[in-house]
Protein backbone atom coordinates (compact mmCIF):
# COMPACT_ATOMS: atom_id res chain seq x y z
CA UNK A 1 0.00 0.00 0.00
CA UNK A 2 1.35 3.37 -0.84
CA UNK A 3 1.38 6.06 2.02
CA UNK A 4 1.53 9.69 1.48
CA UNK A 5 3.92 12.60 3.82
CA UNK A 6 3.09 16.12 3.65
CA UNK A 7 5.75 18.58 4.06
CA UNK A 8 5.39 22.04 4.03
CA UNK A 9 7.66 24.44 2.97
CA UNK A 10 8.01 27.80 0.88
CA UNK A 11 8.33 29.65 3.77
CA UNK A 12 6.93 33.28 3.75
CA UNK A 13 7.61 35.98 6.63
CA UNK A 14 3.72 37.49 6.00
CA UNK A 15 0.32 36.40 4.79
CA UNK A 16 -1.00 40.17 3.74
CA UNK A 17 -1.81 40.53 0.02
CA UNK A 18 -1.61 36.33 -0.37
CA UNK A 19 -4.38 35.54 1.30
CA UNK A 20 -5.25 31.93 0.22
CA UNK A 21 -1.66 31.03 -1.06
CA UNK A 22 -0.10 30.94 2.40
CA UNK A 23 -1.03 28.70 5.76
CA UNK A 24 -0.03 29.08 8.91
CA UNK A 25 1.81 26.06 10.39
CA UNK A 26 0.14 24.51 13.83
CA UNK A 27 -0.82 27.78 15.14
CA UNK A 28 2.72 29.14 15.16
CA UNK A 29 4.68 32.13 14.01
CA UNK A 30 5.44 30.08 10.97
CA UNK A 31 3.67 30.42 7.69
CA UNK A 32 4.00 28.29 4.47
CA UNK A 33 3.12 28.34 0.84
CA UNK A 34 3.72 24.69 -0.56
CA UNK A 35 3.60 20.96 0.83
CA UNK A 36 5.80 18.81 -0.36
CA UNK A 37 4.29 15.33 -0.93
CA UNK A 38 5.77 12.33 -1.02
CA UNK A 39 4.71 8.86 -1.99
CA UNK A 40 6.32 6.06 0.26
CA UNK A 41 6.12 2.07 -1.02
CA UNK A 42 7.44 -0.72 0.54
CA UNK A 43 9.62 1.39 2.71
CA UNK A 44 11.40 3.45 -0.33
CA UNK A 45 10.26 6.91 -1.69
CA UNK A 46 8.43 6.48 -5.07
CA UNK A 47 7.49 9.92 -5.94
CA UNK A 48 7.65 13.34 -4.39
CA UNK A 49 6.21 16.65 -6.03
CA UNK A 50 5.38 20.34 -4.91
CA UNK A 51 2.09 21.25 -4.45
CA UNK A 52 0.94 25.34 -4.00
CA UNK A 53 -1.44 25.89 -0.45
CA UNK A 54 -4.05 26.80 -3.12
CA UNK A 55 -3.96 23.95 -4.60
CA UNK A 56 -4.10 21.21 -2.12
CA UNK A 57 -7.85 20.37 -2.22
CA UNK A 58 -7.33 19.89 -6.11
CA UNK A 59 -4.54 17.36 -5.78
CA UNK A 60 -6.18 15.14 -2.98
CA UNK A 61 -9.70 15.28 -5.03
CA UNK A 62 -7.30 13.57 -7.75
CA UNK A 63 -5.95 10.74 -5.60
CA UNK A 64 -7.05 7.69 -4.70
CA UNK A 65 -9.24 7.30 -1.86
CA UNK A 66 -7.05 5.82 0.76
CA UNK A 67 -4.67 8.38 -0.01
CA UNK A 68 -6.83 11.12 0.07
CA UNK A 69 -8.11 9.93 3.78
CA UNK A 70 -4.30 10.12 4.48
CA UNK A 71 -3.94 13.44 2.75
CA UNK A 72 -6.78 15.07 5.20
CA UNK A 73 -5.69 13.38 8.57
CA UNK A 74 -2.21 14.92 7.86
CA UNK A 75 -4.00 18.60 6.44
CA UNK A 76 -5.58 18.85 10.11
CA UNK A 77 -2.73 17.62 11.95
CA UNK A 78 -0.40 20.52 10.08
CA UNK A 79 -3.23 23.30 10.15
CA UNK A 80 -4.47 22.59 13.89
CA UNK A 81 -3.24 25.32 16.50
CA UNK A 82 -1.18 23.20 19.39
CA UNK A 83 -3.25 23.89 22.53
CA UNK A 84 -1.41 24.88 25.65
CA UNK A 85 -0.17 22.38 28.42
CA UNK A 86 -0.15 22.87 31.62
CA UNK A 87 3.01 22.88 33.69
CA UNK A 88 2.05 23.62 37.62
CA UNK A 89 0.80 26.98 37.63
CA UNK A 90 2.27 28.10 34.15
CA UNK A 91 0.46 27.14 30.95
CA UNK A 92 3.12 26.34 27.91
CA UNK A 93 1.99 27.97 25.30
CA UNK A 94 3.28 27.11 21.36
CA UNK A 95 2.38 29.78 19.57
CA UNK A 96 6.33 31.02 19.71
CA UNK A 97 9.49 29.28 20.32
CA UNK A 98 10.06 28.11 23.57
CA UNK A 99 14.07 27.60 25.21
CA UNK A 100 14.05 24.91 27.42
CA UNK A 101 17.51 25.26 29.36
CA UNK A 102 19.60 22.20 29.96
CA UNK A 103 20.86 21.95 33.65
CA UNK A 104 23.06 18.36 33.55
CA UNK A 105 24.09 16.90 36.74
CA UNK A 106 26.29 14.55 35.26
CA UNK A 107 29.73 13.70 35.79
CA UNK A 108 30.03 12.46 32.26
CA UNK A 109 27.91 15.02 30.02
CA UNK A 110 28.91 15.45 26.43
CA UNK A 111 29.22 19.25 27.03
CA UNK A 112 28.91 20.57 30.62
CA UNK A 113 29.50 17.70 32.59
CA UNK A 114 30.57 18.09 36.12
CA UNK A 115 29.84 21.84 35.99
CA UNK A 116 26.99 21.08 39.01
CA UNK A 117 27.81 17.91 40.59
CA UNK A 118 27.16 17.81 44.25
CA UNK A 119 26.20 21.06 44.13
CA UNK A 120 22.20 21.30 44.39
CA UNK A 121 22.25 24.93 45.46
CA UNK A 122 24.28 26.27 42.42
CA UNK A 123 23.02 24.31 40.32
CA UNK A 124 19.22 25.36 41.03
CA UNK A 125 20.86 29.09 40.84
CA UNK A 126 22.25 28.75 37.81
CA UNK A 127 18.48 26.87 36.51
CA UNK A 128 17.26 30.41 37.81
CA UNK A 129 19.33 32.21 36.03
CA UNK A 130 18.47 30.62 32.70
CA UNK A 131 14.93 31.11 33.70
CA UNK A 132 16.05 35.05 34.40
CA UNK A 133 17.58 34.88 30.73
CA UNK A 134 14.56 34.04 29.00
CA UNK A 135 13.91 29.68 29.27
CA UNK A 136 10.77 28.70 29.69
CA UNK A 137 11.84 25.25 30.86
CA UNK A 138 14.75 24.02 33.03
CA UNK A 139 15.46 20.48 32.25
CA UNK A 140 17.36 18.55 34.77
CA UNK A 141 19.10 15.35 33.77
CA UNK A 142 21.20 12.91 36.19
CA UNK A 143 22.34 10.42 33.58
CA UNK A 144 24.58 11.18 30.35
CA UNK A 145 23.58 9.66 27.35
CA UNK A 146 26.00 10.90 24.89
CA UNK A 147 27.45 7.82 22.47
CA UNK A 148 29.18 5.38 24.45
CA UNK A 149 27.55 6.47 27.77
CA UNK A 150 27.18 3.57 30.75
CA UNK A 151 23.85 3.43 32.30
CA UNK A 152 23.30 5.02 36.12
CA UNK A 153 21.68 3.23 38.58
CA UNK A 154 18.59 4.28 40.10
CA UNK A 155 19.55 5.46 42.98
CA UNK A 156 22.45 7.66 41.98
CA UNK A 157 20.59 9.43 39.05
CA UNK A 158 17.50 10.43 41.71
CA UNK A 159 20.25 11.65 44.32
CA UNK A 160 21.59 14.04 41.59
CA UNK A 161 18.04 15.21 40.54
CA UNK A 162 15.59 15.11 43.46
CA UNK A 163 17.25 17.81 45.23
CA UNK A 164 17.33 20.57 42.35
CA UNK A 165 14.51 19.97 41.10
CA UNK A 166 12.78 20.54 44.03
CA UNK A 167 14.48 24.04 44.47
CA UNK A 168 13.60 24.78 41.12
CA UNK A 169 10.07 23.62 41.88
CA UNK A 170 10.04 25.65 45.23
CA UNK A 171 11.45 29.09 43.18
CA UNK A 172 8.83 28.43 40.60
CA UNK A 173 10.95 27.80 37.54
CA UNK A 174 8.58 25.02 35.39
CA UNK A 175 11.06 22.03 35.15
CA UNK A 176 11.22 19.14 33.15
CA UNK A 177 12.75 15.72 33.97
CA UNK A 178 15.38 13.84 31.56
CA UNK A 179 15.38 10.31 32.54
CA UNK A 180 14.44 6.61 31.08
CA UNK A 181 13.26 5.22 34.41
CA UNK A 182 10.54 5.09 36.43
CA UNK A 183 11.67 5.28 39.70
CA UNK A 184 13.30 8.60 38.62
CA UNK A 185 10.29 10.19 36.84
CA UNK A 186 8.56 9.44 39.74
CA UNK A 187 10.97 10.91 42.55
CA UNK A 188 11.49 13.90 40.29
CA UNK A 189 7.55 14.46 39.77
CA UNK A 190 7.07 14.33 43.72
CA UNK A 191 9.80 16.66 44.25
CA UNK A 192 7.58 18.98 41.22
CA UNK A 193 8.25 18.47 38.00
CA UNK A 194 6.29 19.31 35.31
CA UNK A 195 7.63 17.80 32.16
CA UNK A 196 9.04 14.21 32.03
CA UNK A 197 11.37 14.08 28.56
CA UNK A 198 11.99 10.46 28.02
CA UNK A 199 15.19 10.06 25.36
CA UNK A 200 13.81 6.12 24.87
CA UNK A 201 9.70 7.44 24.08
CA UNK A 202 8.89 4.71 26.88
CA UNK A 203 10.89 1.81 25.44
CA UNK A 204 13.76 1.84 28.46
CA UNK A 205 11.51 1.09 31.63
CA UNK A 206 8.19 -1.17 31.00
CA UNK A 207 6.91 0.74 34.63
CA UNK A 208 7.07 4.41 33.09
CA UNK A 209 4.15 3.96 31.07
CA UNK A 210 1.38 3.32 33.02
CA UNK A 211 3.30 5.69 36.00
CA UNK A 212 3.18 8.75 33.71
CA UNK A 213 -0.67 7.96 32.34
CA UNK A 214 -1.19 8.16 36.23
CA UNK A 215 0.14 11.97 36.10
CA UNK A 216 -1.36 14.28 34.00
CA UNK A 217 1.85 16.19 32.94
CA UNK A 218 3.64 16.64 29.44
CA UNK A 219 5.79 13.91 27.75
CA UNK A 220 8.51 13.87 25.28
CA UNK A 221 8.97 11.17 23.16
CA UNK A 222 12.35 11.41 21.49
CA UNK A 223 13.21 8.80 18.73
CA UNK A 224 16.69 6.60 19.18
CA UNK A 225 18.21 4.25 17.74
CA UNK A 226 19.88 1.41 20.14
CA UNK A 227 21.03 2.47 23.27
CA UNK A 228 23.44 5.07 24.28
CA UNK A 229 26.04 2.83 24.76
CA UNK A 230 25.81 1.08 21.14
CA UNK A 231 23.87 3.78 19.11
CA UNK A 232 26.43 5.56 17.51
CA UNK A 233 28.71 2.02 16.26
CA UNK A 234 26.67 1.80 12.68
CA UNK A 235 23.34 3.70 12.73
CA UNK A 236 21.46 2.65 9.26
CA UNK A 237 18.12 3.94 7.77
CA UNK A 238 15.88 2.90 4.87
CA UNK A 239 14.89 6.42 4.75
CA UNK A 240 16.09 8.69 7.50
CA UNK A 241 13.71 11.47 7.55
CA UNK A 242 10.77 8.45 6.90
CA UNK A 243 12.00 6.16 9.34
CA UNK A 244 11.93 8.39 12.04
CA UNK A 245 8.73 9.45 11.31
CA UNK A 246 7.21 6.61 11.27
CA UNK A 247 8.68 5.70 14.33
CA UNK A 248 7.73 8.03 16.65
CA UNK A 249 3.97 8.19 15.47
CA UNK A 250 3.85 4.33 16.44
CA UNK A 251 5.29 5.74 19.73
CA UNK A 252 2.59 8.28 20.20
CA UNK A 253 0.04 5.24 19.48
CA UNK A 254 1.49 3.06 22.26
CA UNK A 255 1.61 5.80 24.64
CA UNK A 256 -2.13 6.94 23.76
CA UNK A 257 -3.17 3.05 24.38
CA UNK A 258 -1.50 3.20 27.72
CA UNK A 259 -3.61 6.31 28.83
CA UNK A 260 -1.41 8.85 27.65
CA UNK A 261 -3.70 11.60 26.10
CA UNK A 262 -2.60 12.99 22.75
CA UNK A 263 -2.40 16.27 23.84
CA UNK A 264 0.02 15.55 26.28
CA UNK A 265 2.25 14.19 23.88
CA UNK A 266 5.67 16.09 22.42
CA UNK A 267 7.91 14.68 19.90
CA UNK A 268 11.69 15.08 19.27
CA UNK A 269 13.42 13.47 16.54
CA UNK A 270 16.61 12.88 18.73
CA UNK A 271 19.12 14.21 16.62
CA UNK A 272 22.31 12.45 17.72
CA UNK A 273 20.71 9.47 19.14
CA UNK A 274 21.61 6.45 16.79
CA UNK A 275 22.35 8.73 13.85
CA UNK A 276 25.25 9.73 11.44
CA UNK A 277 26.10 12.88 10.12
CA UNK A 278 23.81 12.43 6.86
CA UNK A 279 20.78 11.24 9.34
CA UNK A 280 20.72 14.29 11.54
CA UNK A 281 21.03 16.81 8.58
CA UNK A 282 18.11 14.81 6.82
CA UNK A 283 16.23 15.19 9.71
CA UNK A 284 17.16 18.50 10.21
CA UNK A 285 16.07 19.45 6.72
CA UNK A 286 12.95 17.66 6.64
CA UNK A 287 12.45 18.82 10.52
CA UNK A 288 8.74 20.65 9.36
CA UNK A 289 7.55 16.95 8.12
CA UNK A 290 7.03 16.09 11.58
CA UNK A 291 4.03 18.12 12.44
CA UNK A 292 2.11 15.89 10.35
CA UNK A 293 1.94 13.94 13.71
CA UNK A 294 0.13 16.79 15.32
CA UNK A 295 1.96 17.19 18.26
CA UNK A 296 4.49 20.00 19.54
CA UNK A 297 7.83 19.36 18.25
CA UNK A 298 11.12 19.33 20.74
CA UNK A 299 14.73 20.31 18.83
CA UNK A 300 17.61 19.13 20.74
CA UNK A 301 20.31 20.30 18.76
CA UNK A 302 22.84 22.09 21.06
CA UNK A 303 26.51 21.38 21.04
CA UNK A 304 25.79 18.30 18.89
CA UNK A 305 28.52 16.58 16.66
CA UNK A 306 26.70 17.35 13.58
CA UNK A 307 27.78 20.89 14.65
CA UNK A 308 31.30 20.39 15.37
CA UNK A 309 31.75 17.63 11.80
CA UNK A 310 30.68 21.00 9.75
CA UNK A 311 33.17 23.43 11.66
CA UNK A 312 36.43 22.07 11.41
CA UNK A 313 35.55 19.29 14.13
CA UNK A 314 34.86 22.12 16.77
CA UNK A 315 34.94 21.10 20.25
CA UNK A 316 31.24 21.33 22.19
CA UNK A 317 31.99 24.78 23.82
CA UNK A 318 33.52 26.51 20.90
CA UNK A 319 29.81 25.36 18.77
CA UNK A 320 27.71 28.44 20.02
CA UNK A 321 27.19 30.02 16.26
CA UNK A 322 26.26 26.31 15.06
CA UNK A 323 23.78 26.05 17.91
CA UNK A 324 22.21 29.09 17.46
CA UNK A 325 22.36 28.80 14.08
CA UNK A 326 20.05 25.24 14.50
CA UNK A 327 17.65 26.90 16.70
CA UNK A 328 16.85 29.78 14.43
CA UNK A 329 16.71 26.77 11.34
CA UNK A 330 14.31 24.89 14.13
CA UNK A 331 12.20 27.86 14.77
CA UNK A 332 11.54 28.53 10.72
CA UNK A 333 10.56 25.13 10.58
CA UNK A 334 8.00 25.45 13.41
CA UNK A 335 9.65 23.50 16.30
CA UNK A 336 7.95 24.78 19.40
CA UNK A 337 10.40 23.90 22.06
CA UNK A 338 14.66 24.54 21.52
CA UNK A 339 16.28 22.51 23.92
CA UNK A 340 19.68 24.87 24.26
CA UNK A 341 22.86 25.21 26.94
CA UNK A 342 23.32 29.12 25.64
CA UNK A 343 19.91 30.07 26.91
CA UNK A 344 20.74 33.75 26.66
CA UNK A 345 22.19 34.13 23.20
CA UNK A 346 19.67 31.93 22.01
CA UNK A 347 16.80 34.05 23.29
CA UNK A 348 18.30 37.11 21.95
CA UNK A 349 18.19 35.20 17.94
CA UNK A 350 14.95 34.43 18.94
CA UNK A 351 13.89 37.47 19.75
CA UNK A 352 14.98 39.20 16.69
CA UNK A 353 13.48 36.49 14.43
CA UNK A 354 10.23 36.85 16.42
CA UNK A 355 10.57 40.31 15.62
CA UNK A 356 10.68 39.99 11.91
CA UNK A 357 7.74 37.49 12.12
CA UNK A 358 5.72 40.00 13.88
CA UNK A 359 6.36 42.49 11.84
CA UNK A 360 5.05 40.14 8.90
CA UNK A 361 1.67 40.25 10.91
CA UNK A 362 1.42 44.18 10.06
CA UNK A 363 0.19 45.48 6.56
CA UNK A 364 2.63 47.52 4.71
CA UNK A 365 1.93 50.33 4.55
CA UNK A 366 3.22 52.07 1.79
CA UNK A 367 1.82 48.97 -0.23
CA UNK A 368 -1.87 48.90 -1.74
CA UNK A 369 -3.54 45.85 -3.31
Amino acid sequence: MQRLYLRPTGFVDHSYGIQGQACRLAGGAVWFSAYEAIFVEGGRRVASQLIPVERIDQAIEAMDADLADQAQAILANLLTHRPAMTIGDHALRFDRPRVMGILNMTPDSFSDGGAHIGDPDGAAQAGLAMIAAGAGIIDVGGESTRPGAATVWDGDEIARTEPVVRLLAGGGAPVSIDTRKASVMAAALAAGAHIVNDVSALDHDPAAAALLAAHDCPVVLMHHQGSPETMQQDPRYEDALIDVYDWLAVRIARAEAAGIARGRIIVDPGIGFGKNMRHNLQLLNGLALFHGLGCPILLGASRKRVIGALSDNAPADQRLGGSVALALHGAQAGAQILRVHDVRETVQALRVWQGLRDEGLMPPVDQRF
